[in-house]
C-alpha cells in the first residue's frame, strides 16, 4: 500500500477514497481516529488514503485531477 492523498481531515479523505473506489480503485482511509487528539497533535494533515501499489500511478492521476478541479 501506499499513500496517495494526505488529507486535511477525516471528511476529506473519505471524499477521496469514495472517488477512487467509484473509479474501480481499492482506497483505504488511515489516521481518521487521530482526529480527536486536535490539541495535543496537528489539527489537520494527518488523514490519508492508501492504495494498493498496482494502482498508485492510476490513483495519482485522480487525485491530480480532484485537487484540479477543487481550485
Amino acid at each position: 500500500m501506499k499513500i496517495v492523498y494526505r488529507a486535511n481531515n477525516s471528511l476529506e479523505a473519505n471524499i477521496v477514497a469514495g472517488m477512487l473506489r467509484a473509479n474501480g480503485i481499492e482506497a483505504a482511509t488511515s489516521g481518521d481516529f487521530l482526529q480527536g487528539g486536535v490539541g495535543e497533535l496537528a489539527a489537520q494533515g494527518f488523514a490519508q488514503v492508501l492504495v494498493a501499489d498496482v494502482d498508485f500511478d492510476q490513483a495519482k492521476q485522480l487525485v491530480k485531477e480532484y485537487d484540479d478541479s477543487s481550485e
